[in-house]
């Protein structure tokens, strides 16, 4: 079939990052995948990728202001005419260094936090950089640049959403993304510990109708878990359909982990033009259309909304990619989903597990 045109490039310039986030949705094996494409590179893909329909790039990682390089990656966004979108967790990024990301032609900033004090914002990242990010949201705000945050929700802070969203307000963000769990990689070693109850996501699910209907700034943004829906989301919006994501070694992919699905064949930038990566390989046609799908997908008639949805979470919970995914209430092995609701329901103190640090 042909492929469609991809709109959004998540460009993936690292996985070196200081913060070690018990959900982190980096590969597992993170570590062996180097950083392969220097800053002409990156800018020759961002020519090629609004030569293929491209408007927007984000910029992200691992920590994408590890890369010292990253004002010359920037600037070559800005020359192909990408709307070039920071996604950070704020370190290591001085108010100087933000100035000449702004100079060299950064549109926007997505700032991550892991919850609304210091303390509690460790325990999950793993080290202390709580005041860093607050300074990060602060010169961003000077800089006028726009501010998103994005903040992971789970059982240890969505009964602090009221907070939270204040917090936001209080830095002058445009919009913050509260983002329910997705329990994939890191976040998947870490399910008994994150995933909440029924009553505790309702509980935030009403707050945040409340906070919306407030005020109209920030935007707010509120992301179901994929294990208390009864019907799956498409993976990004259908997989190899509007976004591409490019991993730090070239590997041009349909989705973050999409690496980690075996038996795939996917395509790199230093060997392939981004154009064929995205038409023409096989790992990224393997999903596309309908062809692929079992049953009870292949007769289902949500199959056009849904795509069957996440392709990567069908393989972890099920061995087999192609396979119907569990969140679905319609799926074989949806007892998997259900028994982790029920875990959730007891509370109980489970140790969490970080991902290794990596020099920023």
């Amino acid at each position: 079939m042909s492929a469609p045109r991809p709109w959004n490039l998540v460009a993936e310039l690292t996985y070196r990052c200081p913060l070690r986030c018990v959900y982190c949705s980096n590969p597992l094996d993170f570590a062996r995948v180097s950083d392969a494409l220097d800053a002409p590179a990156w800018c020759d893909v961002f020519e090629q990728a609004a030569g293929l329909g491209v408007v927007h790039v984000g910029l992200t990682g691992g920590e994408p202001s590890a890369r010292r390089d990253l004002e010359e990656i920037v600037a070559g966004a800005a020359r192909a005419e990408l709307h070039a979108h920071l996604v950070t967790a704020g370190t290591p990024l001085s108010e100087r260094r933000l100035e000449a990301l702004a100079a060299a032609g950064l549109r926007s900033v997505q700032l991550s936090f892991q919850d609304v004090d210091r303390d509690a914002s460790d325990r999950i990242a793993g080290r202390s950089f709580f005041e860093q990010k607050l300074d990060c949201a602060r010169a961003v705000r000077r800089l006028g640049l726009p501010l998103t945050l994005n903040v992971v929700l789970h059982r240890h802070n969505l009964s602090r959403v009221r907070e939270i969203i204040a917090l936001a307000r209080a830095l002058d963000a445009d919009r913050i993304e509260l983002a329910n769990v997705q329990l994939h990689g890191f976040a998947l070693r870490n399910a008994e510990a994150l995933l909440p109850s029924r009553a505790e996501l309702d509980a935030a699910s009403e707050t945040v109708r409340d906070e919306t209907l407030r005020s109209a700034r920030p935007e707010i943004l509120f992301v179901l878990p994929d294990w208390y829906r009864d019907r799956p989301k498409p993976c990004m919006g259908g997989l190899g359909a509007r976004t591409l994501v490019i991993d730090p070694s070239g590997r041009v992919l349909p989705c973050h982990a999409a690496a980690s699905l075996p038996g795939l064949e996917f395509w790199n930038v230093a060997h392939r033009s981004l154009r064929e990566a995205w038409e023409d390989s096989p790992g990224m046609n393997a999903f596309r259309g309908e062809e692929w799908m079992q049953p009870p997908c292949r007769s289902c008639p949500e199959r056009f909304r849904d795509q069957g949805g996440c392709r990567c979470q069908a393989f972890a919970l099920t061995g087999d990619a192609a396979a119907t995914d569990p969140a679905c209430s319609l799926s074989p092995h949806h007892e998997v989903v259900l028994r982790a609701r029920e875990g959730a329901e007891r509370a109980h103190a489970v140790a969490l597990r970080y991902r290794d640090a990596t020099p920023g």
